[in-house]
C-alpha cells in the first residue's frame, strides 16, 4: 500500500481559505500534508484519518524574524509546516482547540493579511500589467506583422487573466470589508 501520496493543484494567490479547506480535507481522509513545491505539487504522507484545521499566513515581516515568528504560533500550539509562495503553512488538531480556532485573532487581522498580498503580490502584477502586457496588446493592434493577430490573441488571453485575478482578489477585499462594517 502506497504511503506518499502527490497531487498538482492550483491555486491563487487569493485562494488560500479553499487551500486551507483542501488540506483539511485530505488529512480527514487520512493524508497528512507535507509539502508543496513548484508548479503546485502538493506531497502527502498516508496518516490515521484526523480532523487536523490549516492556517495559512501572509507576513513577509514574519519572515525576517522566522525564529519568533514560528514560535509565536508554536507557543499557541500550532505546528509550523514550510513556507510557499509568501505563504507559511501551519496545522492543529481540531481535539487540541478551544472552540473555532484560527491563526488570526479577529477579522481585522484577516483584512490586515489581504493588504499584506495585495501590496506584496497584486501591486507587482499591476506593475507587470501597465509596463509589459498593455503596450504589447497595443502593439499588436497595430502591427502589420503576420504574427500580430495570434500575439494579440496571446496578449488578450494575459490580460483576461490578469483582470480575473485581480478582480476577484478585490471582490473578496471588498466583501470582508463590507461584512466587517456590520
Amino acid at each position: 500500500m502506497k504511503d506518499k501520496k502527490l497531487e498538482p493543484r492550483i491555486f491563487t494567490i487569493a485562494d488560500w481559505e479553499k487551500e486551507e479547506q483542501y488540506l483539511r480535507k485530505r488529512h480527514r481522509e487520512g493524508w497528512k500534508f507535507v509539502k508543496v513545491n513548484l508548479p503546485g505539487f502538493y506531497h502527502f504522507e498516508k496518516c490515521p484519518p484526523e480532523d487536523v484545521v490549516y492556517q495559512l499566513d501572509y507576513n513577509e515581516e514574519g519572515l525576517r524574524h522566522k525564529d519568533e515568528y514560528v514560535q509565536m504560533f508554536k507557543d499557541c500550539g500550532w505546528e509550523y509546516i514550510q513556507d510557499f509562495g509568501g505563504y507559511s503553512y501551519f496545522r492543529k488538531p481540531v481535539s487540541q482547540m478551544q472552540g473555532e480556532e484560527e491563526i488570526f485573532c479577529d477579522d481585522e487581522s484577516r483584512l490586515d493579511m489581504m493588504r499584506r498580498v495585495f501590496a506584496g503580490r497584486y501591486l507587482p502584477i499591476l506593475i507587470i500589467l501597465i509596463l509589459l502586457i498593455l503596450p504589447n496588446l497595443f502593439e499588436q493592434f497595430r502591427s502589420s506583422d503576420a504574427d500580430a493577430p495570434v500575439l494579440l490573441v496571446l496578449f488578450l488571453i494575459l490580460l483576461a487573466i490578469y483582470a480575473w485575478a485581480a478582480a476577484s482578489f478585490v471582490y473578496r477585499y471588498w466583501k470582508l470589508k463590507k461584512w466587517l462594517r456590520k
